[in-house]
């Protein structure tokens, strides 16, 4: 293990006491400060935007004092409710709302703005990083690498196949007692399920896709195939294209779901 990640959400105790999180923003630097005296050179915290009630400056309140932490690698996703959730209960009885769009797209960018110019740079959708501290763990989904899963529930992808482990702790450690395989779900990858893979996820890179590697990995042409309809997200400034690479724009960014619809 080389990184420590913290999953922060919130530097505002009562966003964290509406999310139902058990810790505190006090709590929070506490342990940063410990990881760091205990010889962690490489730490990452996971932040959330767009929470219910959440303002701009809200947001950036908790962007700036994570900056101040220092960091190696900052995380931050856009809160979605599922309709089932607990949340979503407590947001109706609490009546409990979230911004309009226009505002989760300021809270998007204005971050990516301050990280920038705190030297943490953006990589990837919703991660930024300093220099040599992208998570490997990651890139490897997103450049269409091969990885391979351990423990309960661990998820693996090699040759083409992918499989996951057993998710209960108990039956998990019973089959490891009796030698038996602990994957199940096991099954081949079809040609177009991996091109969809590799696109779908090379495309949340700021670097973007390597249209050539594409056509030497899956023998297909992505503009050739793809062009027509992705040409109106090109006009649109969501999207740039070069002789061999294919990228999403800050704009593009926000409307990622939309442009990815092209490859279903």
């Amino acid at each position: 293990m080389n990184r420590l990640s913290f999953g922060v959400q919130s530097f505002r105790d009562e966003e964290l006491r509406r999310l139902s999180r058990l810790h505190s923003a006090g709590r929070v630097r506490t342990a940063f400060a410990e990881a760091r005296d205990a010889g962690f050179d490489n730490i990452s915290l996971d932040l959330m935007m767009w929470l219910p009630e959440q303002r701009v400056s809200d947001w950036l309140e908790s962007v700036d004092a994570a900056i101040g932490l220092e960091p190696d690698h900052v995380s931050m996703y856009l809160l979605e409710v599922y309709p089932n959730a607990p949340l979503k209960d407590d947001m109706l009885r609490a009546r409990w709302s979230q911004a309009p769009d226009d505002d989760a797209a300021t809270m998007y960018t204005t971050a990516l703005e301050r990280f920038h110019a705190a030297g943490l740079i953006q990589y990837e959708i919703s991660n930024v990083a300093r220099c040599g501290r992208r998570s490997r763990h990651n890139l490897k989904y997103w450049t269409d690498g091969e990885w391979l899963g351990f423990g309960c529930g661990a998820h693996s992808t090699r040759d083409g196949v992918r499989w996951k482990n057993v998710a209960a702790t108990d039956e998990y450690i019973a089959r490891i007692h009796r030698r038996e395989a602990v994957a199940v779900d096991r099954r081949t990858l079809t040609g177009e399920e991996r091109l969809g893979d590799a696109l779908f996820t090379g495309l949340r890179l700021a670097e973007g896709l390597d249209l050539e590697t594409i056509n030497r990995r899956y023998h297909v042409d992505v503009w050739g195939r793809y062009g027509a309809a992705l040409e109106s997200f090109i006009d649109a400034g969501c999207l740039v294209r070069d002789d061999s690479r294919l990228w999403l724009t800050r704009r593009g960014m926000l409307l990622a779901n939309e442009v990815m619809t092209v490859f279903v």
